[in-house]
């Protein structure tokens, strides 16, 4: 499979042309546009231009509501509350980040709840770019069944991403950890199954509750959480935050991220800023610094989150690198 390469003002172009033919507005296309290719070039594959052909099916299909418009509730004086309408969950995203930024100045702490959602893509980038304001973010969210409770055979849980980003302090990158609860990203397996390769062992079961490398099994079947038992209590504790508190579906009522027939899978996330200066009294960024380089000064270790920064350099200076399979699908759409 050869690759090429493309420029991020390309690719975006052509992925709001492919969603606005298939019934989504030009600001939701946008939006969704900047997520997946900032993704693709994070080196974020599951989470990139392979959705396009799916979210462009669900829109078609209205199994995703690409007319939808978010509304903001005010909730409390830290909290908000916002319907993504079935819409894609991009768009409310970026409003749930304007409201908090207006709120954390006021209170130091603030929460928007998102409910009637979707597929939220790479996790990091909703919270890098509160990040990049100075603020710390976390984010959960909730994706339909692809976990069984520890003992279990049958999928209940999403695999339920989490992301948090902190500020380094000026002119550095903000330091991200984004991870899936299951051993692997389940948008992986999709990519390998699309791609008619094999996945290694350890990342999931079969329908049988058997180990797999067949990754078209392992999509049949269920993902195993990371760190095994004590992950599985960690999806469950993100399927409560972002579910019950959202009033969102769970995993197991949610349909699927990938095919156009259902109902829209109306998944859940919670999106919360915190103001370091504020909270620490100004001490946080001297505090980040020094257990950072406690942990650089140990040889052969690395911040998480470091490898997006290697993959955007290579982007800026040699352009995008997309399967020329996925392009000709793209570009046939």
């Amino acid at each position: 499979m050869s690759d090429g390469f493309h420029s991020p003002e390309s690719l975006k172009r052509l992925s709001v042309d492919i969603l606005t033919r298939n019934r989504t507005s030009t600001p939701n296309a946008e939006s969704v546009a900047e997520a997946l290719v900032a993704a693709q070039i994070d080196g974020h594959a599951g989470h990139g231009l392979s959705r396009l052909p799916s979210y462009a099916a669900q829109a078609l299909s209205g199994k995703v509501k690409g007319f939808a418009e978010p509304v903001a509730d005010r909730a409390g004086a830290a909290a908000v509350r916002i319907d993504a309408g079935y819409g894609f969950a991009f768009p409310a995203l970026d409003l749930a980040r304007r409201e908090l930024r207006r709120i954390v100045p006021d209170t130091g702490i603030a929460a928007a709840t998102i409910h009637h959602s979707h597929h939220f893509g790479a996790a990091g980038r909703h919270v890098e770019l509160l990040a990049e304001d100075g603020l710390i973010g976390l984010v959960l969210g909730n994706s339909p069944k692809a976990i069984a409770p520890w003992g279990g055979t049958k999928g209940v849980f999403g695999t339920n991403p989490i992301a948090f980003a902190a500020p380094m302090g000026p002119m550095q990158p903000p330091l991200l950890i984004d991870l899936s609860l299951s051993k692997v990203a389940r948008g992986k397996i999709m990519v390998a199954a699309k791609n008619g390769e094999s996945i290694p062992e350890g990342w999931a079961l079969d329908a049988d509750g058997q180990p797999t490398t067949d990754a078209e099994a392992a999509l049949d079947g269920t993902m195993i959480p990371m760190g095994d038992a004590k992950g599985a209590a960690l999806v469950l504790m993100v399927e409560i935050l972002a579910a019950a508190l959202t009033g969102a579906n769970f995993g197991y009522e949610a349909s699927s991220f990938f095919t156009a027939d259902g109902n829209p899978p109306g998944v859940g996330q919670t999106l919360i800023a915190l103001d370091p200066v504020a909270l620490s009294g100004g001490a946080f960024q001297d505090r980040l610094s020094a257990l950072v380089q406690t942990i650089l000064d140990q040889e052969g270790t690395r911040l998480p989150g470091t490898r997006r920064l290697k993959n955007r350099a290579e982007a800026a200076s040699e352009g995008i690198r997309v399967p020329d399979t996925l392009m000709a699908e793209l570009n046939a759409l």
